[in-house]
Parts: C-alpha cells; structure tokens; sequence
C-alpha cells in the first residue's frame, strides 16, 4: 500500500451513492476496501455483488498486486511505533512497549489490573514521541463499565499533565450488545482517519459474545461474527498504523485436574488474530504479574510492576 491514501471518490466507475454507502459503512479509502472481503463489504454496505465485483477489479487495477520481498516487508514493520505503558518492566515484556500495526490483548480474571493499563495508556499514548507516546487521540469502547474518567484524571494530574486537555482527546463510547459493538468497530476507520486516533482499546472483546451467544449450538454463529470482528480491528492497526489493545477475561476447565485450569476466552479466534497476548495476575499488596504467553517474536517472559496513584508503575521486588 501506498504511504498516501487514495480516496473512494478518485476511482473511476464509482457512482454518488456507492460512494455514499461506502463511506457510511467506514471505507473510505480504497486500500482499506483492498483487505477486507467482498461478502463483508455487501453486507456493511447493501451494494450488489455486481457492484462490488467491479468495485474491486477497478480498486485492483490501480493497487495492482502487492507482492513484496522479506526484506521489504521487514522495512515496513520498522514503521511500527510504539506505546510506553510507564513500566520499563513492563514495557521491556512487550518489546519496548505497546506495539502499533499489532493486537496486544491483556487477558486475566477480574480485578487483575487490564483496564488499569488501558486507561494508562490513554495518557501515555498522548504524549510525544520523545516521551514514548505518539501525540494521537484515543478510541475507547467500554463494554462493561469499567472505564473511569476520574482515574485518567488522577493519573495525568499526577504526571503533570493537563488533565482536560488529555480527556479530551479521548472519544468515549458505552457499548451495551453486540451489535452496537461491531457497528462502532465498523465506524472506527473514519474516525481514526479524522480524529488522527493512534490507539483503539476494545475493554472487554468477548462480554458481549460470551453473554449474547449462550450454548453450544449457537458456538459456531458467535465465533463467526467474532472472526469478523477482531480482523477488522486487526486491518484497522495495520492500515492506520495505529494501536490496538483488547482485554479478555478467562474461562475455567473444571474438569481438568492438572495444570492451570484458566484459558482466555473467545478460543482459537481471538488466539489467531491477537498478534501478542499477556496473562495478568495479581501479585503481593498492588503489585502484578505479566507473562508473554503468545506472540511471533517476544519471548515467553514475565515481569512485574504496580498499580499506584501515578497508574502503572515499576515496582522493586521483581
């Protein structure tokens, strides 16, 4: 893909209302329509297959096709900027810290500190280059209440920073079901382009699917749409170069006797698409517990740090 954009609106044979529904639907651009499916393009959009059949032979013509040699793709992933999550434990774990053109999923039980690191990361990401931020504004979905205003606040006051100014740069939003999650997912792309957004956090991705989607017959429908849902996500970090971070709760095996019963839920689908994965688990007084338990190139470490009055902190007994 090309480093400029090029626009619904410049490709030839795309009528007023194609470009109106495409654009309604989050494609804006038509490298973003380039990595995403034709049957989920008909079904966001209510075009034809016709329509989008065409739409896409023209979309290739001017692409062309992106082979690309080893070299140039890891030229590419040098691009990938980086998040710092205000641990140099932590941010160590993950390779320098937070990861964009990446999903980085925090998976743990409840009250183990995942949602403390997004909002954490929501001050940091804010910050310049030079201070390990990437001076964007945030997208946060809540799907279970967790995010708390007064506590990114506290943190920015106590970091010294303008706490107005930085929650301001967050664009909120409540979500309630299923559908209202995928449909902010889907609208996600215009925002990021037009806020400048360099990091979108999904806290929790499976809550809703878990809670909606409930016996075994209807499994295979639930993972269907979470598929769908978590490899937008994955298209929108790599397209925009920004990042993503998802948390996930578990879910325990009773009946198996050896071992740690506690897996992440959401099953192969989210292990597949999250590009790294971390087990939080809570430590002695404030203190946790990271283990890299899933990624393509960091090791399967693990490290601790601490959730204090100033977010997410190092802590001396490592």
């Amino acid at each position: 893909m090309s480093s400029e954009p090029t626009f619904i609106s410049d490709l030839k044979g795309v009528g007023p209302s194609t470009a109106s529904k495409l654009k309604e639907a989050g494609f804006t651009t038509i490298e973003f329509i380039s990595v995403t499916p034709k049957k989920e393009i008909i079904e966001k959009t209510g075009i034809g297959e016709d329509t989008a059949t065409n739409l896409i032979q023209n979309m290739r013509e001017v692409l062309g096709l992106e082979l690309m040699t080893a070299q140039e793709l890891f030229e590419k992933r040098q691009l990938a900027k980086r998040i710092t999550t205000a641990s140099k434990n932590l941010d160590k774990l993950l390779g320098d810290g937070i990861e964009t053109q990446a999903i980085t999923e925090f998976v743990g039980e409840y009250g183990t500190g995942k949602s403390q690191i997004c909002m954490q990361l929501c001050v940091t990401a804010q910050q310049s280059f030079e201070q390990g931020g990437l001076g964007g504004k945030i997208l946060f979905i809540d799907t279970e209440g967790t995010f708390a205003p007064q506590r990114i606040n506290d943190v920015a006051k106590a970091r010294g920073l303008e706490p107005k100014k930085i929650l301001e740069n967050i664009i909120y939003a409540r979500c309630y079901n299923i559908d209202h999650q995928i449909l902010l997912v889907d609208k996600a792309s215009k925002i990021v382009e037009e806020e400048k957004v360099k990091l979108i956090v999904v806290d929790s991705l499976v809550s809703h699917f878990r809670g909606e989607y409930v016996g075994r017959e209807m499994l295979s429908e639930r993972q269907q749409k979470l598929n769908q849902h978590i490899h937008r996500l994955l298209r929108l970090a790599e397209f925009y170069n920004c990042a993503v971070v998802i948390t996930n709760q578990i879910q325990s095996n009773p009946t198996q006797v050896f071992g740690d019963p506690n897996r992440p839920a959401g099953g192969n689908i989210v292990a597949h698409a999250s590009t790294h994965r971390i087990y939080i688990r809570k430590g002695k007084l404030n203190t946790r517990i990271a283990h890299v338990i899933d990624s393509p190139y960091l090791p399967g470490d693990e490290t601790r740090f601490a959730i204090t009055g100033m977010g997410i902190e190092d802590t001396e007994e490592n």
